[in-house]
């Protein structure tokens, strides 16, 4: 079955428990990045949320909050009945030297991807200045000059 999969990564200077913390305060997003309006809901296992994008103003898109490993990883499940389409959005943190790896990837499958790939945005730029503003924001509340 075919699958389109975009990704971004970036290193963060601060505790994977930091970024975390960030991370699953889904509220706050809009601060920092650029392509989020607003997201509606809590981020927990088995919850709903509804991500509102720039990229489609005033369309939510409901997802499920499938898999929350504390301080690891956290997925958004969500597309159509029957898995037509399906978008799995996962958001994984590993500790490393300078304290932690942060990666977002979605991939998109399903029967119905064939017709509706072309007309989905590319996710290029909205995932690396997802990375950007979050590592900025992480960062910004550590302690000390920088």
């Amino acid at each position: 079955m075919p699958k389109q999969i975009h990704t971004a990564e970036i290193d963060i200077a601060a505790s994977p428990a930091l970024v975390w913390a960030v991370l699953v305060d889904t509220a706050n997003w809009p601060k920092f990045d650029p392509y989020c309006d607003h997201i509606e809901g809590v981020a927990a296992l088995g919850q709903t949320i509804k991500a509102f994008t720039k990229l489609a103003p005033g369309r939510a898109f409901p997802v499920k909050v499938t898999t929350f490993d504390v301080r690891r990883t956290m997925v958004w499940t969500g597309g159509m009945p029957f898995g037509l389409f399906t978008g799995v959005r996962t958001y994984a943190i590993t500790p490393n030297s300078q304290g932690a790896h942060f990666k977002m990837t979605e991939i998109f499958s399903g029967p119905m991807l064939a017709m509706i790939g072309k007309s989905l945005p590319d996710m290029t730029d909205p995932f690396n200045a997802f990375c950007i503003g979050l590592k900025a924001e992480v960062e910004k509340t550590l302690p000390g000059d920088r």
